[in-house]
């Protein structure tokens, strides 16, 4: 089944940080490292790895995106010494947000900034079971807090609908409210959601606390296409800032951030021929939605 990939936007340690990320849980790997020339950012190291089977993407391309909380990655673990083992590791050279220790909704559980930016949480899950051991967490603040139901509803929707939907289960599933006298943030609202999109776990929560950042490209969403028909549904759907637009990124009503790609894209930059990986590159970097068939035609020379 296809999987939707965070992409990771590093400075300059892609590679680095890959290699600390698949050391961290079992059934993890550095798929593929291959570099593009001549982009904006100049030459770009991009690193596909999996962590315990979920797929990421990472690049180097530059200073222009910084990690920050709004977006992080729960660490789901069995035993209370792995937890304490994670966090050591990630929050080496890093920055602790909430400490290791026991809280209401897990009996160890801590939150951090690892030595890149990045935001993990690592959590106790106990006997419960643990479908997917790494897990995409959305924080919706500033202008978008107090939305996170509503936009929990609408990617339900979005990817039920696509499609790709029947091949993978797709459900929203509000779990928890913040209740009166929990100021600042207002009775009703998400305190935590958990949804799936194409079969995979996602969580979601408002916090309308202060908080100086807000989603960002630094981490995005790509959606694997097979065909211009399911590019063309995604973009449709999830574009609401033409300014955002480029290279099959955009940004969706909440300004969260997507990518749009076919899954012949690992196949067409595949390989050793420098002089089509140049063409293809040329040929993606002019377009904002990805065409298919204009991608083809840059692999095979036309």
């Amino acid at each position: 089944m296809r999987k939707i990939t965070p992409h990771l936007w590093f400075d300059k340690d892609a590679k680095d940080a890959a290699e600390l990320y698949t050391s961290l849980v079992p059934n993890s790997k550095i798929a593929n490292v291959r570099t593009l020339h001549n982009t904006p950012s100049g030459d770009c190291d991009i690193v596909s790895f999996e962590l315990s089977g979920q797929p990421f993407m990472a690049i180097s391309a530059g200073p222009l995106y910084k990690f920050n909380p709004s977006v992080s990655f729960h660490v789901k673990c069995k035993a209370k010494d792995e937890v304490d083992s994670i966090f050591a590791r990630l929050s080496d050279g890093g920055k602790v947000l909430m400490p290791l220790a026991s809280y209401p909704f897990s009996d160890r559980y801590g939150w951090l900034e690892d030595r890149y930016g990045l935001s993990w949480q690592v959590i106790l899950a106990g006997e419960r079971e643990m479908k997917q051991r790494i897990m995409p967490a959305l924080m919706f603040v500033g202008k978008v807090c107090g939305k996170t139901e509503e936009a929990v509803s609408f990617y339900a929707e979005v990817f039920k609908d696509s499609p790709a939907g029947a091949a993978g289960r797709t459900n929203a599933n509000i779990l928890a409210r913040y209740g009166r006298g929990e100021e600042p943030d207002s009775e009703g609202t998400v305190r935590y959601a958990s949804f799936t999109l194409l079969g995979q776990e996602f969580g979601a929560m408002d916090s309308a606390r202060e908080h100086k950042f807000a989603f960002s490209e630094a981490i995005s969403f790509m959606v694997p296409c097979d065909t211009q028909g399911e590019i063309d549904y995604f973009w449709e759907r999830l574009s609401a800032d033409p300014k955002a637009e480029q290279c099959g990124w955009l940004k969706d009503r909440y300004g969260l951030s997507w990518q749009i790609t076919p899954t012949i894209m690992n196949e067409i930059l595949a390989g050793d021929d420098k002089e089509r990986t140049a063409r293809v590159t040329k040929a993606f970097l002019k377009m904002k939605k990805f065409d298919i068939d204009a991608l083809k035609q840059a692999y095979q020379g036309e």
